[in-house]
């Protein structure tokens, strides 16, 4: 029998899924309608579809991250920091269902990130 919290989590991930899946059908389907026009890059309709595109790869990512914390669910190893190993509080799951890093390591995983462009920028 799952307990409630899982039953929560799952219904929560299914309709942020849901949601996603939805949206990015939506934004799909505006983009499919292409305007042969020539077009410069400052023309409105341009800066539009590059916004829907952006939009787009950031829902597939985060579509990526919700069915992962799925099959997370499914395994066991939900709620489990993927760096180090601690329990996530779940405050910040409620929060950020989809989530793999404890605030802890997401801190530090964002200030390396941030470290390694400053290096690669300043070469």
């Amino acid at each position: 029998m799952m307990s409630d919290k899982k039953e929560e989590r799952i219904a929560k991930l299914k309709k942020e899924q849901a949601l996603a899946l939805q949206e990015l059908e939506y934004l799909r389907e505006s983009l499919r309608y292409e305007v042969d026009l020539d077009l410069d890059e400052a023309d409105p309709y341009v800066t539009e579809r590059e916004m829907a595109m952006g939009v787009i790869v950031d829902l597939e990512r985060k579509l990526k991250a919700i069915n992962y914390a799925l099959s997370q669910l499914e395994s066991g190893t939900y709620g489990i920091c993927e760096r180090c190993g601690q329990p996530i509080d779940p405050a910040r799951l409620e929060v950020i269902p989809e989530t793999t890093l404890c605030i802890k390591c997401k801190t530090i995983v964002e200030r390396e990130g941030r470290n390694n462009q400053k290096i690669y920028y300043n070469l």
